[in-house]
């Protein structure tokens, strides 16, 4: 296969927000008190570069892709960007603009359905129309009334949730909760074939593909060529090699995105997650039936946390890990010892295991090409959270293409699929930091996860939690509580210390 992937323009970093101005006073704290015991780097106070902001220039507004050897190294800059409207891109002649979305999870699937309704020519490309990605499935209560799903794709509404410590000290979680609030639990097939049927509904084109690479194109309104195998009744299971001309493409291939190979986004630290599907007698599903299970500890996992969450007539038990990829195993079988009670009398009926990205990848557009879900590396630290963000994502990318190009009638460029990028930095930094930041705090040793538990046992953290995750919004604190906090987790954090000295003792 030939190397397509090209050298791009330099990058510009932008401005953002100081952390204590985007979080609560507590969570200013929590990093402040990593920074005491780890002295920072540029590593660990701030996010790795987020790429596609950059200043715009004919060159690449042109849609051509300069190799970097041509242009000047890049220098930080924290000036204001001016952003070319779509309205003085050309018209495209004698039809509306084709727009290639790669992959049909949540991401592929919001996007084109944005895209078909706004009137632009739409494929949706994915191979596995019956894919059951391993996923907990949790979606927050703002994603069902935002993206309109049925409740009957729901399998549970989670209003109880247990945090148990490494010491198996259970809290629980949930008390804060109003009578309408939950957590949605989905399984992936569902949801994503629903998503997919409602962009089919909405005029875009679905096939049955395995994307295989495209070519770029020669001129600033050429098209990119897309080759995929194609399956079809009559190939079968073999499929027949095609090509697809497009105007722009979404990357939405998830976390081994063949789409972000070709722009050159580079690589990031993922996670491998693995997933038991158990089928458990009818008297234990029956205390899952609103709770879902988080167990924290160094015996399943590392530097992530072990789940149980209950599906339509199972219940999904799984892991993951950054740190320690090759003893997955050992961690899911700690995940379910954990919670043999009452799953005793399971049966597995599937096994389950992939990638998840920890973090936004290097670069995530150049010419008409934009990444966006897991591809783009959308899925947040501490909670592992990426549906929503995906779908989040997918809607975002595929409206600034629609505005871009005026419903379908003009050619976009860079500069249009940058408001993208632009808008999706500044709503949603400041919720990836904080959870990067809780992560390094309380997922760095058994002592630091036992005064986490202890913390979630307080109201006030519950409610703070909940109302961020549910309405995906960092919520700004009540100074006299988070000060009752700060003082209870130093405290927790004191006495945690002051255990992993004695274990470190008994160790030795």
């Amino acid at each position: 296969m030939t190397n397509l992937n090209p050298q791009f323009l330099p990058i510009q970093r932008f401005s953002t927000p100081s952390i204590s101005q985007t979080i609560s006073p507590i969570l200013y704290l929590f990093y402040l008190l990593h920074s005491c015991s780890h002295p920072p780097t540029m590593a660990s106070i701030s996010l790795k570069t987020f790429v596609g902001l950059r200043q715009s220039s004919d060159a690449y507004s042109s849609g051509y892709v300069l190799p970097v050897s041509n242009l000047p190294a890049a220098q930080p800059t924290s000036r204001g960007l001016r952003i070319v409207a779509g309205k003085f891109s050309p018209k495209v002649p004698g039809r509306n603009l084709r727009v290639a979305v790669v992959g049909g999870g949540p991401a592929g699937g919001s996007a084109a359905e944005t895209l078909a309704k706004g009137g632009v020519e739409t494929f949706l490309i994915e191979r596995k129309l019956d894919n059951c990605k391993p996923c907990g499935g949790a979606i927050p209560l703002c994603m069902v009334g935002e993206f309109d799903l049925p409740l009957d794709i729901i399998d549970r509404r989670v209003t109880k949730m247990k945090m148990i410590s490494p010491s198996n000290v259970a809290v629980d979680i949930g008390q804060t909760l109003k009578p309408h609030e939950y957590i949605g639990m989905v399984r992936r097939e569902v949801l994503d074939a629903y998503l997919r049927e409602r962009a089919a509904a909405s005029g875009a084109s679905v096939i049955n593909g395995l994307f295989l690479k495209m070519d770029a194109p020669n001129g600033p309104t050429a098209p990119y060529v897309l080759h995929y195998t194609g399956y079809d009744s009559k190939t079968g299971g073999v499929g027949d090699r095609r090509t697809l001309e497009v105007d722009a493409v979404i990357g939405a291939d998830g976390a081994n995105s063949r789409v972000a190979k070709f722009i050159g986004a580079g690589d990031y630290d993922y996670a491998i997650a693995f997933q038991e599907r158990i089928k458990i007698p009818d008297d234990k599903m029956t205390y899952y039936e609103n709770l879902a299970e988080m167990y924290v500890g160094d015996d399943v996992s590392p530097d992530f946390y072990g789940w149980v969450f209950p599906k339509c007539d199972h219940v999904a038990v799984g892991t993951g890990t950054v740190t320690h990829k090759s003893d997955i195993k050992k961690f899911q079988l700690a995940t379910r010892l954990r919670a043999k009670d009452k799953i005793l009398g399971g049966k597995i009926i599937r096994v389950e295991a992939h990638p998840i990205p920890e973090h936004p990848r290097p670069r995530r557009l150049a010419g008409r090409v934009a990444l966006v879900g897991d591809a783009a590396g959308y899925v947040t630290k501490c909670s592992g959270e990426g549906i929503y963000f995906a779908a989040k994502s997918g809607r975002m990318c595929a409206e600034a293409i629609v505005e871009g190009s005026e419903n379908g009638k003009r050619m976009v460029d860079e500069g249009d699929l940058r408001k993208y990028l632009e808008k999706w930095d500044k709503t949603y930094w400041p919720t990836y930091k904080v959870l990067d930041v809780l992560q390094k705090v309380f997922y760095r040793s058994n002592p630091a996860r036992e005064a986490f538990v202890e913390m979630c046992a307080d109201e006030y953290v519950q409610k703070m939690t909940f109302d961020s995750y549910l309405y995906k919004k960092v919520v700004p604190g009540n100074p006299l509580e988070d000060l009752k906090l700060a003082v209870n987790t130093i405290g927790s954090l004191v006495r945690a210390n002051a255990l992993r000295r004695e274990m470190d003792k008994i160790t030795l």
